[in-house]
This record gives structure tokens, sequence and C-alpha cells, in this order.
């Protein structure tokens, strides 16, 4: 059974793209209006995936569930695996008690909460972003903030604003990775490009993050330290994107503007320390002369008050004793990344890796098993692609080489180094296991109804509508990938789902292919904030399930306001600097 896409059933383009768009509108509409739990928009806007694929773009039903089907697989293996293992490697660090190392080392450097949101959520978010990425950074960062002292509210909110310029190289650059695969276009050109992108909005985002929290005088109070962390980010990321390659761009930018604000923080402090109202009177710890401001802008010297608080000293070497977890992370991410470990894991582990036809050749396409019935069943047709061209459906159950198992066994060394016994690594996981427990469910029906929409059409419908928009494509098309991300979670999902559509539309208006599949991929990142998937692992990490309406409505005129800068800055090498668009480069070796 085959069967091709249509994209205008009713014959009135306005009125399909309405049709195809109701999956979203009931998914946000029930997240932000009716503030009911994430997990149960995602199912119920999945349901509505598949009637409106079926009803009126007239899917066979089989081939509709079977595409959930394959949605939730490939979510619960490729990205909650991700999310859980490093949720496990946390609740690990708390409970043999480095945690509290960590914070208090992190206290220690600044009782500002200004500097403290930099920190974590961008720094050290963007480091565990490119580590593991998929809403990792939110649960990790968020969880940290809480231990700080923020509000679980603050925690989410601002770890879910922070994350975003580093999500185009998440997880070891997947999301690099596969637009190259789906547009055909050489992955250093794009990865160049949107490391021409995505600077501006790394330097934008820290200064977008103090602003979220204070008000101006008190944000231009640390302006310094502000351009310390977006200079010292955006410039690595441009540097390693556009010379390097695509995988370590957000660990080298995490590391080096964590080490860069550390030292500039040595030599620079702000005149007065900001804290939240709900803050103990007295700071931990207190600059001699620094004056602290609360969040009305009371003014007080540290001597007005007794008994100020103490932070513990710890020597360098528990503090790194403490920090070794996540330096493990780090070594195994790094590892499972690299092409030949993969490969070998791969081979041993999974048979239809590598598949040989009855010629002797290598079967062609992505690895994996072949989804029964769905592989190949479904066409795509003009004008979203150039001749009809058939979706594959493999499942590569790469369950040794993925990403999630190489944060798992970095959490079983980092608990047995630290003197855990394995019944109580048991313990610690069947803790996390059930604290993530919705963020896994909402994970899977998220991805279920992305691949509902991929398979079925309604992603085209959608992005079919952004191309009737002409000149002001470009500004558009980064909206495209805004909404791919808003709609299944991930940037490299958006990638998928957007990629070749963008090639074929930006070839079509006369505008550069390899501009606006980089567009997709660097718009798609301001709509990490507002995913039902991210909000998901942000209230299940701080605490808060049933307060996910809140969060949404907060963070999503932030969301859609940096999203339209990135459109901004692409309008500029569209029209005005497009000769700064790359073509032909080559990565270091």
């Amino acid at each position: 059974m085959t069967w091709t896409q249509v994209y205008d059933p009713f014959g009135h383009w306005w009125l399909s793209t309405l049709v195809a768009a109701l999956p979203i509108l009931v998914l946000f509409g029930l997240l932000a209006g009716l503030r009911v739990k994430p997990h149960l928009c995602a199912i119920a806007g999945a349901l509505t995936a598949m009637g409106v694929a079926v009803l009126f773009f007239k899917m066979p039903v089989t081939l509709a569930a079977l595409s959930f089907g394959y949605g939730v697989a490939f979510g619960l293996l490729k990205i909650a695996w991700i999310v859980l293992a490093a949720v496990y490697l946390y609740d690990i660090s708390v409970e043999t008690g480095q945690f509290e190392i960590m914070k208090e080392s992190i206290a220690s450097i600044t009782p500002d909460r200004r500097l403290q949101v930099l920190l974590v959520a961008f720094c050290f978010g963007a480091f565990i972003e490119g580590a593991a990425g998929f809403g990792a950074p939110v649960a990790i960062a968020g969880a940290f903030m809480i231990g700080l002292g923020f509000r679980p509210f603050h925690a989410a909110a601002l770890n879910l604003i922070a994350n975003t310029a580093p999500v185009a190289w998440g997880a070891i650059g997947t999301p690099v990775h596969t637009l190259a695969a789906v547009s055909g276009l050489p992955e250093s050109d794009l990865n160049a490009m949107i490391g021409r992108i995505l600077p501006f909005t790394a330097v934008i985002v820290p200064f977008w993050l103090v602003r979220t929290m204070v008000g101006w005088s008190e944000t231009f109070e640390v302006l310094p330290a502000i351009l310390v962390v977006g200079i010292s980010f955006g410039l690595t990321q441009f540097f390693w994107s556009n010379f390097v390659d695509s995988n370590l761009v957000d660990i080298m930018g995490g590391v080096v503007s964590i080490v860069a604000t550390v030292a500039f923080l040595h030599l620079w402090k702000p005149k007065r320390i900001w804290r939240f109202d709900y803050d103990q009177a007295a700071p931990t710890v207190t600059p001699p002369t620094a004056r602290v401001s609360d969040q009305f802008g009371a003014d007080w010297a540290p001597n007005d008050f007794d008994g100020l608080a103490k932070i513990r000293s710890y020597s360098a070497r528990q503090v790194l004793k403490a920090w070794m977890p996540f330096a493990i992370l780090s070594l195994f991410v790094l590892l499972w990344g690299l092409p030949k470990i993969k490969l070998a894991l791969n081979q041993a582990t999974t048979p239809a890796f590598k598949v040989m036809l009855p010629t002797g050749k290598q079967r062609p396409g992505p690895p994996g098993w072949d989804v029964p019935y769905l592989h190949n069943a479904v066409y795509r047709s003009a004008p979203v692609v150039a001749k009809p061209t058939p979706e594959a459906a493999r499942y590569d159950f790469n369950w040794l080489s993925a990403t999630g198992t190489g944060c798992f066994l970095a959490a079983i060394v980092s608990g047995l180094l630290l003197g855990v016994s394995p019944g109580r690594l048991a313990k610690i996981f069947w803790h996390t296991l059930r604290r993530m427990k919705l963020a896994v469910i909402a994970i899977s029906f998220m991805l279920g109804l992305g691949f509902v929409t991929r398979y079925s059409g309604l992603d085209a419908v959608l992005g079919l509508a952004f191309t009737r928009t002409g000149w002001a494509y470009p500004f558009f098309g980064s909206f495209l990938g805004w909404l791919g991300v808003a709609l299944t979670g991930s940037d490299t999902s958006s990638n998928a789902l957007f990629g070749s559509l963008q090639r074929i539309t930006s070839q079509q208006l006369g505008i550069d292919p390899v501009l606006m599949c980089a567009a997709n991929s660097a718009g798609g990142v301001m709509g990490k904030m507002v995913d039902a998937q991210s909000i998901t692992i942000a209230t299940a990490a701080t605490e808060q399930v049933g307060n996910e309406g809140t969060i949404f409505r907060f963070v999503v005129w932030h969301s859609v306001a940096l999203g339209a800068i990135v459109g901004v800055i692409v309008m500029l090498y569209a029209y005005t600097f497009s000769h700064f668009v790359p073509h032909g480069l080559t990565f270091v070796k």
C-alpha cells in the first residue's frame, strides 16, 4: 500500500492551512488557555493530528497509526533516554552531596543573582546542551539554580530563555548533521552560516536574560559581565563553526565563556549585589565595599545586618571531585560522538545497521530496520519536492551507541567512583524514573505528533503557507523553523521536517538555499522555550508539575520576540550582506 500526500484537499490553501494547524492550536490552546498538563496536551495534540490526517487529508489509518508509533519509539530512544540519563547523573550528584559543593563553588564566585544566572543558565547550560541536548540543560541547570536559592518558577523560566542560542549544535551537532542530510547541502557551509547568525543572539540572550529578572538600571550595572559572557561565547561559536567542525561548538563555547567569566569576576565586581526579595536579608558572600539591592531597589550595606551567612570553604580537590560527574559526562558523550566508535558499537549490537543488497552493495539511505508497511509507503510530491519521493521509515535500535546510553554509563561510572553501591544506584535511578515519568510521556507523544504531521504532509501544508510571503520569506522562513521546534520540541526534528522544503522554496524565490536552510535551524532555536516537551522537562526537574501553563504564558512572548530578531538578521543576510553567505568551505581536519 502506497499513498501520496495531499497539500490542498479543500481547494483553498488558506482553509487547508487552517485545518492542518488544528493539532498545534489544540496543543497550545490546552497548554496556555486551559492549563492542562503537558503530557495530556501532547496526547490530545497527537490524537488531533491523526484525526485531521485521516479525515481531511485522506491518509490511510494504518499509515497514520504506524507513523505515530514510529515517532513514539524514536522519542523514547533518541530524546527521552538522553534526558532521563542526564537527570539521573544529576540525582547521583545530589545524593552523594557533591552537588552542594558544586552549588557553593558557584555561590563563592558571586552572590549576585544576575551573575549567577549568566554562569549557570547560559554558560553551564550551553555546555550541557552541547553534550546531551534535548532538554537536559533545562533539567540540570534548573535544578542547579534551585539549589542556589532561586524559586522554582524563576529557575524554570530563566533556563528556558537561556536554552536558545546554543540549541543548533546540541548533542554533538546533531541538528546540523540532520539538516545537511535532509537538504543535501554541504554541512560545512550550513554549519558556518548558522555560525554567522546565532553569535549575534549569543550576545543578545544574556542581556535579555538579565533584563527579564531586573529593571534597565540593574541590567546595565552588570553590562560588562554580560558582554564578557556573550562575546566570549559568540566568538567561540563563530570560530568553531566556521573553521573547525559542528560537533564541539557548544561544548567549547560553554567552556570558554565559563572560564572567561570566572576570570573576569575575579577582576571586576558590581557596585551592588542584587538579590530577589525572597532571599535572606544578608547575602551568602558580599564584597566588603559592596552594597546590596533587593528586587524592589532597596539599598543596604551588609554591615546593617548581624549573623551573615558564610559559604563553607572547600579545597580545590573537593571542588574538582564535585564537578567530576559532569567531566565524565562530557568524556562519554564525546567518545559516543566519534564516528568510528559509533560505527563499531552499531555493527556489534544492531544487526540491521549495515544491510547488503543481493548485488553485493550496501543498502543506501538511513540505517536500521524498515518499519513494516510504512517505509517508502508515503510519497511527497511537488511543490514540496522536485519529483515524487518516498519517505524512508527506518528504526535503528542503536541502544548501545545512543547518546542516552553514553550519559547513563557516565552516571554509573561517576556513582561508582563516588563510592555509591550498585543497589543504591538502582534506587536512585528508580527515583529519577518516577519523577520524570510524565516528562517521558510528553516527549514520546510530542514526537508521535511530529511524525504524524511529517508523514501525513501537515507540516508541508504549513510550510507552503510561509512560502507565500514572497520577498519577506527570509523573515518568515526563520519562523518556519520556530514552528517546527515548537511543534516537535527538537531543532533536529524541525530540520528533518522542513530542511528540504526550505531549499526548494528558496531556490524558487531566488534566495540562497544555504542561508534559508541555516535560518530554519537558527530560527528554530527560539521556539525551544515554548515547546511542551521542554516545559514538561523544566517543571519535572524543578518540582512544578501543574504550573506548565503559567510558564508557557510567561516565555511565549520572549520566544516570538527573539525569533523576530533572528528573522531580521536573516533578512539582512539575504538582501544586504549576501556576500557573507558561505559556499565551498571545508573543515580543518
